[in-house]
């Protein structure tokens, strides 16, 4: 199943996206965290044409911030580590027995074809990062991996767009990942029962070039060992969102670097997610 939040005819709504017949159907909701929580169906309003609605972040205002990892994919921990940008964790890829894990506020937050702001007057070296992106469905706190799964009620696309000169300066993440708009994240989100989250390919296109291509296949913490982690200690709620890391091919990765400008367009694609396109300006 594929649940989205979108507006028509200036409510905003949630519904099941059938994507094949280009059409929602609404749902007898408030907000997409009633959906996460349903135990059994939800009543269907009639269908909506696809191309009337407009789509927004499938969570678009989340209660807490977004747990985020970095450095996931071996390729690209090693392009940043080269990158010169890299002076939260210079211990460099592959070092650590732990997943570095950052947050980003739900105000990033944005829908999955909004203009995404570049902020000028702080950054000038603003870089993407496709990402697969963990809803958690059923709370828990200290979840094992081995039970992790359970926990986990789908999947989205999220950007997590990040100033890398603010990254370099403040010798940390968070303010160099967590201005306005720097979290486009959808279209939808695919419910688990749908999704073989170890082997989707991630891909990322800017103004119609290839940069970014890879699998889940190569992430070097899975998705049930960064549950597990986040989970100590810490409860995790439904609604919660878990940013997995993106691979190698960002901005930051090429000689010269090349950071997006006004214009440019991002799309990101991620397996049967389907997927999001952003112009940055």
């Amino acid at each position: 199943m594929r649940v989205a939040s979108f507006r028509y005819r200036g409510q905003w709504r949630v519904g099941r996206v059938e994507p094949e017949s280009e059409r929602v159907l609404p749902l007898a909701v408030h907000d997409m965290l009633e959906v996460i929580g349903a135990t059994g169906p939800l009543p269907v309003e009639a269908p909506l044409p696809l191309g009337e609605v407009e789509l927004a972040a499938p969570i678009p205002h989340p209660a807490r911030n977004l747990f985020c990892v970095g450095k996931n994919y071996r390729e690209h921990a090693a392009e940043f580590a080269a990158s010169g940008y890299d002076t939260a964790t210079p211990a460099g890829p592959g070092d650590g027995a732990y997943p570095a894990v950052f947050t980003k506020p739900g105000t990033c937050v944005v829908g999955p074809y909004d203009r995404v702001e570049l902020h000028a007057s702080l950054t000038q070296a603003v870089d993407y990062e496709a990402e697969l992106a963990v809803v958690i469905g059923k709370g828990g706190r200290d979840i094992p991996a081995e039970r992790a799964m359970a926990h986990v009620f789908g999947y989205t696309i999220i950007n997590d767009v990040s100033a890398r000169d603010r990254q370099k300066n403040h010798q940390q993440w968070f303010l160099g990942k967590s201005l306005d708009t720097f979290a486009p994240m959808g279209p939808w989100i695919t419910t688990a029962d749908e999704v073989n989250e170890r082997d989707l390919t991630v891909s990322t296109w800017v103004n119609g070039e290839l940069r970014q291509h890879a699998s889940t296949a190569d992430l070097i913490f899975d998705i049930p060992h960064i549950i597990a982690t986040i989970s100590a200690g810490l409860t995790l709620q439904p609604g919660d969102i878990i940013a997995t890391g993106t691979p190698a091919g960002v901005g930051a990765g090429f000689t010269p670097p090349k950071f997006l400008r006004a214009g440019d367009t991002v799309r990101i694609s991620i397996g049967n997610l389907g997927t999001i396109s952003n112009t940055f300006g």
